[in-house]
């Protein structure tokens, strides 16, 4: 699985997945001031799940309809990066088929999955 993943998802996580052998491409690397429509544009070029905690990333491609691959909004706001890290990880253990190609939201310990056109 090919992911790109957003400044505030932090180090921490995304070492952890290049661990687990995904193709990981980090935001902080590219372009730390990447705007939100840049990120969402490169992601689905490159066939990219982004991994984000940004909201706006629902309104591109809910509201405005944006072309992408899928987006896995973390609403963690006030978590660590040893939090970030276990969510991640057991989002991935149990939902890894289910997360490219939708809008993915987790939040109070759950997982929705919002499959978009």
């Amino acid at each position: 699985m090919r992911l790109l993943v957003d400044v505030g998802v932090g180090k921490l996580v995304e070492r952890w997945l290049a661990t687990q052998d995904f193709d990981v491409l980090a935001v902080r690397d590219l372009d730390p001031g990447m705007a939100d429509v840049a990120i969402l544009a490169l992601a689905a070029a490159e066939q990219r799940l982004v991994v984000t905690m940004d909201k706006d990333f629902g309104e591109l491609i809910v509201r405005s309809g944006k072309l992408h691959a899928g987006v896995l909004l973390l609403r963690l706001d006030d978590a660590g990066s040893e939090e970030k890290q276990r969510v991640v990880q057991q989002i991935f253990a149990l939902h890894r088929d289910a997360l490219a190609g939708n809008y993915c939201i987790y939040q109070k310990g759950r997982l929705r999955i919002r499959r978009l056109p």
